[in-house]
């Protein structure tokens, strides 16, 4: 490891009125392990080392990142990162997202109404003990053909009104549904699946996020085709051949690619692992030479 490892490596972008070191974390993977201090170490770990940028949400919950009702307690990744790290820094920039949510009987369900919007913007507010959110994502079910996302992201421009949110994203969406949102209120940021080897038909939404001046935030930047499973797309020989030639693992480089992919790229790379934590963060110093990106592309 780097003997002055720090997310401020990657460089920062502003998110709104807020600068972020490009290297934050996301929380998902913080709910599974049923030993909570692990979660809380991690956590308090990521912010010594430079990150104030998280990435959560109020579905995030034990076991696997999404809800589950089942045996033994539910561990919310809002309530580890208040555990862990409330009162907060000031530079910290906590994002959310709504739309998927868990109803009264504990269900899980992905599209939430524009009624239904300001419930789950109350409960991450609760459960992260915060009077306002700094940014809360929309997150769509993306479906083939045209589908209208105007009522539910002027529900939460209306909270952005009321003092509950200070700035707004998208997550999961087409260009067209950003085109939409637009005139309605700030989009901050555009949070869609993307990897070096997945989802490359966003390779021309990137730079219009750069274009547009927003932030664009892929996850699944690591797991790839596996999502929420603990195993890794199987990288390509290019991936394994400038991992071993840098002496860096084949995940540190798939982040490092992603972080290469523009100044407004962001990438939220999650873990319960502290030794996997540090790995992390590490990739945010790494370099690639165009003809490195050029082989990985």
């Amino acid at each position: 490891m780097p003997e002055n490892l720090s997310a401020a490596a990657a460089g920062t972008w502003k998110l709104g009125d807020f600068t972020i070191n490009r290297l934050g974390f996301g929380a998902m993977r913080t709910t599974p392990n049923p030993d909570r201090s692990v979660a809380i170490r991690v956590l308090r770990r990521a912010v010594e080392l430079g990150v104030n940028h998280i990435d959560t949400a109020a579905f995030y919950a034990s076991p696997g990142g999404t809800l589950q009702v089942g045996d033994g307690p539910i561990r919310y990744a809002n309530e580890l990162i208040r555990e862990a790290l409330s009162p907060y820094p000031e530079d910290l920039v906590i994002t959310t997202k709504v739309g998927p949510g868990v109803d009264a009987s504990g269900n899980f369900y992905n599209a939430a109404t524009a009624a239904e919007l300001r419930e789950q913007v109350e409960l991450n507010l609760r459960q992260l003990g915060k009077d306002v959110l700094d940014v809360v994502n929309l997150r769509i079910i993306k479906k083939p053909g045209a589908d209208s996302i105007a009522d539910r992201f002027g529900a939460l421009a209306d909270l952005v009104d009321a003092g509950l949110i200070r700035h707004l994203g998208l997550s999961n969406i087409r260009v067209d549904h950003l085109d939409e949102a637009q005139p309605i209120a700030p989009v901050v940021c555009v949070q869609n699946s993307y990897a070096l080897d997945t989802h490359r038909d966003d390779d021309s939404f990137v730079p219009v996020c750069g274009e547009r001046g927003m932030a664009y935030v892929p996850f699944f930047a690591i797991a790839g085709t596996a999502r929420e499973g603990t195993a890794t797309t199987e990288p390509s020989d290019a991936v394994r051949r400038i991992a071993a030639a840098k002496g860096v693992s084949e995940q540190q480089i798939r982040l490092a690619w992603t972080l290469h992919q523009g100044p407004h790229v962001l990438a939220i790379p999650g873990t319960g692992n502290p030794a996997h934590l540090e790995e992390n963060i590490a990739a945010g110093a790494i370099e690639l030479s165009p003809e490195e990106l050029a082989e990985l592309s």
